[in-house]
């Protein structure tokens, strides 16, 4: 069987795409595999572990998927605000942010909400989990960047910055971090927390990825995405990807090649096949894409883990009987206070006695 990757975007019409790609053809191509109407308003955001795959959106809530068994898992109701990052550390845990400033870790064994910080006096607008899943680091509209102790729960080092930062991304190896400023990236080195070099992009950035631990790619609010040594602090080398500008890219490895995603405004994701072993970085080749007709918001890769069995493609008739029957056991889960609750609207709801508690919406 060939392997399969799968593709997860986002677009402001509230709906999750999902496609996957066989990745021994030589042309790839990416087959619809589902799409999702769980949101009220646009989707901001998404994150892949092995077998989940987390919706963040302005509607407040993060709806979780079970790729293994191809259901709709529920909806976390915690946020007050619009649902601005999400990243999985391992297959463990969830760390989420959002406009009302918290910062939330949640476990994915029962999905609790295991803390709940005040990370920022105005909005989180990125959050990134060190390689080591010790350390955090979050920023947001009160001007600062801060790291976070993720094993005591505590905050462990603030550091003010000139201006509102809205992306944060450690490398790959955890020696290096980037900070987004508009159009303005600062390069800092893990021990000495000081700025190592500064890149300016011709428009403002809107999504950047490590394809390794020396080379970032950066999308703008244009149609070129552009490769960058962070230790050298320079452009490597540029090419156009899209039409309009490039809302979100990410990447993975295969064996002998990195392969770069891009998704763009003009509803298009695209594939793109790039040696990064080379002496002289060229331009990427197109590996195939897809049209989702829609305006894209956000971007994830989503690989199953390696003993996963990756179902065959399926009816659509079959496949909409088990959607009806994942959604009739889908599980919502609600926080009151620091209680978690977990509801079963497959079941009657019994009765409870008012004892005097207050529910947290």
């Amino acid at each position: 069987m060939a392997a399969v990757v799968g593709l997860i975007a986002g677009c402001y019409e509230q709906i999750t795409f999902g496609y996957k790609v066989k990745t021994e053809e030589k042309e790839w191509t990416a087959i619809p595999d589902f799409t999702h109407h769980a949101h009220t308003a646009s989707v901001s955001t998404v994150a892949t572990s092995e077998r989940f795959v987390v919706t963040g959106s302005k509607d407040e809530t993060i709806q979780v998927y079970d790729m293994k068994k191809g259901i709709e898992h529920g909806a976390l109701l915690h946020h007050n605000g619009s649902i601005t990052c999400l990243e999985f550390y391992g297959t463990s845990y969830l760390l989420s942010g959002g406009e009302d400033g918290l910062l939330c870790v949640w476990s994915t064994k029962k999905w609790e909400c295991v803390k709940s910080i005040k990370a920022h006096k105005g909005h989180v607008t990125s959050l990134s989990v060190h390689p080591s899943g010790k350390l955090a680091l979050t920023v947001g509209t009160d001007k600062s960047l801060r790291t976070w102790n993720l094993i005591k729960g505590r905050s462990a080092f603030i550091k003010n910055i000139k201006q509102n930062a809205h992306i944060v991304r450690w490398s790959p190896d955890g020696d290096r971090y980037v900070v987004v400023l508009n159009d303005k990236m600062d390069i800092y080195k893990l021990e000495t927390a000081s700025v190592t070099g500064t890149v300016t992009n011709p428009k403002r950035i809107s999504s950047i990825k490590f394809l390794n631990n020396a080379i970032l790619a950066v999308a703008g609010d244009d149609e070129t995405v552009r490769l960058c040594d962070v230790g050298k602090a320079e452009w490597l080398c540029e090419f156009k990807a899209h039409e309009t500008r490039v809302k979100a890219v990410d990447s993975f490895i295969m064996e002998d090649y990195c392969v770069m995603v891009t998704a763009s405004n003009d509803g298009f994701i695209k594939m793109w096949k790039l040696h990064l072993k080379e002496q002289e970085l060229n331009p990427p080749v197109l590996l195939g894409e897809v049209n989702a007709a829609a305006r894209l918001t956000c971007l994830a890769v989503w690989k199953p883990s390696s003993g996963q069995q990756v179902a065959e493609e399926k009816s659509a008739a079959t496949k909409s009987q088990e959607l009806a029957q994942g959604v009739a056991k889908t599980k919502r889960v609600r926080i009151a206070t620091e209680e978690v609750i977990l509801e079963d609207e497959s079941k009657p709801k019994k009765k409870k006695r008012d004892k005097g508690k207050k529910s947290v919406k």
